[in-house]
């Protein structure tokens, strides 16, 4: 059960995130999108940098998803007590 709760939570962020970088995106005739240079040079940056190296205006992002998975983990945690 835990692993499909977890998993659930990052399909949904998965879907939040694409959600957000097409409407960041140009949709194109042909159905394709165009991601704007800027877009795609900040997002390089980010992935290639690690978490430890990040600003602090960048990390929070990666701590409120910290903490929607910690939420997912304590509000179901009589579970793994129980699988023990």
């Amino acid at each position: 059960m835990m692993r499909e709760l977890l998993a659930a939570y990052a399909h949904t962020a998965w879907a939040g995130w694409m959600k957000y970088m097409f409407s960041k995106s140009q949709l194109n005739l042909d159905g394709s999108v165009r991601i704007p240079a800027e877009l795609v040079q900040r997002w390089t940056r980010q992935m290639n940098t690690p978490y430890e190296e990040l600003p602090e205006s960048e990390k929070l992002s990666d701590r409120d998803e910290a903490d929607k998975i910690m939420k997912v983990v304590t509000e179901n945690r009589w579970f793994v007590k129980e699988r023990k």
